[in-house]
């Protein structure tokens, strides 16, 4: 990227503009999100491709997210990533996506086919906001020295925390939903399931919201927005679903208990 920008001003008015146009692809999204559910998982549907699978599909499209991020901090000249502020944010990043590619991939049991196009853009996505995410914080983030200490710092870190160990959790309690060989419909009990449908949303949701707090960067706002917008769709169409098998198995019931 040295090589292509003739400047590092030229380079840091890119990675703005990359920002800004993420948050109006988040605008773009959350209106077609109004009449359609990200499809994947059990809203996946032929018309966007054909389906590939689950487990391959989180982890090469998950990959870049990791990969290319790490190439920057190992192959250029990353100039900022010696300071403790910058450090602590690409350690945020860097601990969500080894377990987001890494790991999760192969903790997946079973799973619905992923839809090529859902597969395409998820992969492109991640390219996208890793190269912006991590060129910004290991080239062109600057804190004052005491930023680590400063509220919004203090605050986003306990937020991200908590946002990572709720969706690593959340994750984990929707993997264990079914005893092998038991098939239909349950609902997740434990952890934040007990008081929202969606928590493994909420988690992630709440990761990066507190990642954007800390980082103070319109580009790590974007990434939260855009998160917050395509993750909020989710969790209020799984809500939908559940509260249908709800209702459905409370007429069962009511039928089984009056004939």
């Amino acid at each position: 990227m040295d090589a292509l920008l003739s400047s590092a001003e030229e380079e840091l008015y890119v990675l703005d503009c990359m920002a800004h146009f993420m948050v109006f692809m988040a605008a773009c999204t959350f209106v077609t999100l109004l009449f359609e559910n990200v499809p994947y998982g059990r809203y996946a549907s032929s018309k966007y491709g054909a389906p590939v699978n689950a487990r391959f599909a989180w982890f090469v499209q998950e990959l870049p997210a990791f990969l290319l991020p790490l190439c920057l901090i190992l192959w250029t000249s990353s100039s900022k990533t010696s300071l403790l502020p910058n450090r602590l944010l690409i350690a945020m990043y860097f601990c969500h996506y080894v377990q987001r590619s890494l790991i999760y991939p192969f903790l997946i049991r079973g799973g619905k086919s992923t839809p090529f196009a859902s597969f395409i853009l998820a992969f492109v996505f991640c390219t996208y906001n890793g190269y912006m995410q991590i060129r910004y914080l290991s080239h062109f983030a600057e804190y004052p020295v005491d930023w680590i200490t400063h509220p919004c710092f203090l605050a986003g870190s306990v937020l991200w925390l908590v946002g990572w160990v709720v969706n690593v959790h959340s994750d984990h309690i929707l993997r264990n939903l079914r005893k092998p060989g038991e098939t239909g419909y349950k609902i997740p009990t434990g952890g934040m399931f007990e008081y929202v449908s969606g928590a493994n949303f909420l988690g992630e949701i709440t990761e990066w919201a507190g990642f954007a707090l800390a980082g103070h960067s319109v580009h790590s706002s974007a990434f939260a927005i855009f998160t917050t917008v395509v993750l909020t769709s989710r969790a209020v169409a799984t809500t939908k679903k559940l509260l249908l098998g709800t209702i459905k198995g409370d007429i069962r019931e009511a039928f089984l208990l009056t004939t």
